[in-house]
């Protein structure tokens, strides 16, 4: 039991977080957060799907007949501000002087090798002209321009593109003007999202970027509406401040502010499970903001979607039809054909001694395992970018199941846990379909299918002080732990995201 004063309860109350989930929380960091433990690697064959071009056609061919009687939504996480993306360059700023020395000269210096690039190939990002036009007349040689550029694009008096969230900057240039990632997931939304002539979308954004989100639909919303000849539907969320989590000293107290009030930090990606747990609809599609592509790529990338909402489906179909069957007397040939079912179509591991069960305790166990959302999830092949990626896991009770797992959540000391991790062949570039809902119709409470237990705790410093952080399980990592998981292996090109400002030069990104 923690200590709680009465101005505490008072902050807990305002921000809609119990006492109990602060107790939890604190347990968590006393306890600690263990490593989860990995069977193996899935890859193709043994995890991961691969589907020729026939195939691939046949599964895209079955969503598009059966797309008009479903509902459709694109669930997009945006909430990222740009400020990370900018980071190098906010140290370039901080560090180089033009009036002291030549550009060539701090970069030889520093061996800020970001800078450079930058600098190198001003003309190839989508705000160059813009930029150019602002800072017009007031460099006096081409150092002190590229300085004043970098200046322009991020300072407050300025473009303040630092400040900007990451959708709503200029990302793809084209000869009608630039375009951001927002106006790319229309696009996008277009392809595989749409049904009877409306596209339906969900952004999560962060409460100080309200507002310009709004605008930026107003402004292309009904440019591309007009073009596409589709109506769009679109809804914001913000991230509830009951999903942020307490901060500890390293004594495991609740780490207080210098007016006395608790410190509370947002919970990560993973508290977007309860936005989308407020979404409703057969066929939700996840994807993240800056993961985008050029106009000449959108059919691959959107086939690649349809795709993938056809695995969903099909195999959707099959889990309902058995489902039902489930509600009533099932005899032991049919109890065993849901069971190779559940364990080939859907990778689902019963417990090792479930021939010793009755028929009545393996009706109740393939009741429970189909009864489940569905998550069908594309991976690319590995060639070197981070993030997580597909394996197989044990749980303390030895049941194994298929995950995404991110690097920070594997003991890299256990030389067996390392080498798991080094033969992975695939990872995780967030291209989610998902089915929310059972064969009744009924939306499923995906709050009931987290695994707490695989959050991540960080130390931090606030005001010179150690404290000790606690990040949710990831949405698609622990927050979906429970759901029901094929993945599927999708091609690079559906993987473009921009983490930093000069994976804008990428070819990807260049129209």
């Amino acid at each position: 039991m923690i200590e709680l004063s009465p101005k505490d309860l008072e902050q807990l109350d305002s921000k809609g977080i119990s006492k109990e989930k602060v107790e939890n929380q604190i347990q968590t960091f006393k306890d600690g957060i263990p490593f989860v433990q990995l069977s193996q690697a899935a890859v193709v064959g043994n995890g991961i799907l691969r589907f020729s071009e026939k195939e691939q056609l046949d599964l895209l061919q079955y969503f598009e007949d059966h797309r008009s009687e479903l509902d459709l939504l694109k669930f997009v996480p945006a909430s990222g501000a740009a400020s990370r993306m900018f980071k190098a360059m906010f140290n370039f700023l901080d560090s180089y002087d033009p009036s002291k020395e030549k550009l060539s000269e701090y970069i030889d210096r520093a061996g800020d090798i970001d800078a450079k690039k930058f600098t190198d190939n001003l003309s190839s990002f989508p705000f160059y002209d813009r930029i150019m036009t602002r800072i017009k007349g007031k460099a006096s040689n081409g150092d002190e321009e590229a300085f004043l550029f970098v200046k322009e694009m991020l300072m407050e008096s300025g473009l303040n593109y630092g400040f900007y969230p990451k959708g709503l900057l200029p990302f793809h240039q084209y000869e009608t003007g630039a375009a951001t990632p927002f106006e790319e997931h229309l696009k996008e939304a277009v392809l595989y999202a749409k049904t009877k002539g409306k596209a339906n979308l969900h952004f999560t954004v962060s409460e100080q970027h309200d507002a310009m989100f709004a605008e930026e639909e107003a402004q292309v919303g009904p440019k591309i509406s007009e073009k596409t000849d589709t109506s769009f539907n679109i809804s914001y969320s913000n991230q509830k401040p009951s999903t942020d989590t307490i901060a500890v000293d390293m004594d495991n107290k609740p780490f207080k502010n210098n007016d006395g009030s608790i410190l509370f930090r947002p919970g990560g990606h993973g508290a977007l499970i309860e936005n989308l747990n407020d979404q409703d609809a057969d066929i939700i599609f996840i994807k993240n903001i800056d993961n985008v592509v050029i106009d000449k790529n959108l059919e691959t990338v959107a086939n690649s979607k349809k795709m993938l909402a056809g695995v969903l489906k099909k195999v959707q179909d099959k889990a309902f039809a058995y489902a039902k069957l489930l509600e009533g007397e099932v005899s032991f040939e049919k109890a065993d054909e849901i069971k190779a079912f559940l364990e080939k179509d859907l990778n689902v591991r019963m417990p090792g001694n479930y021939d010793d069960f009755s028929v009545a305790e393996q009706k109740s166990i393939l009741k429970d395992r189909i009864d489940r959302p569905i998550r069908v999830c594309g991976m690319v092949k590995n060639e070197g970018e981070p993030g997580g990626g597909p394996f197989w896991i044990k749980d303390n009770e030895g049941t194994i199941s298929l995950q995404i797992i991110e690097s920070a959540q594997i003991d890299q000391n256990n030389r067996q846990q390392a080498a798991i991790l080094q033969n992975s062949t695939h990872f995780n570039p967030v291209d989610l379909v998902c089915g929310v809902r059972n064969y009744k119709g009924e939306k499923y409470n995906l709050l009931d299918f987290v695994d707490h237990k695989q959050g991540f705790i960080t130390e931090k410093t606030k005001e010179g002080k150690e404290l000790k952080a606690l990040e949710l399980p990831g949405l698609w990592n622990g927050a979906m732990a429970f759901w029901n998981t094929i993945f599927v292996e999708v091609p690079l090109v559906t993987f473009n995201p921009v983490k930093t400002v000069n994976d804008l030069l990428k070819p990807s990104h260049q129209v």
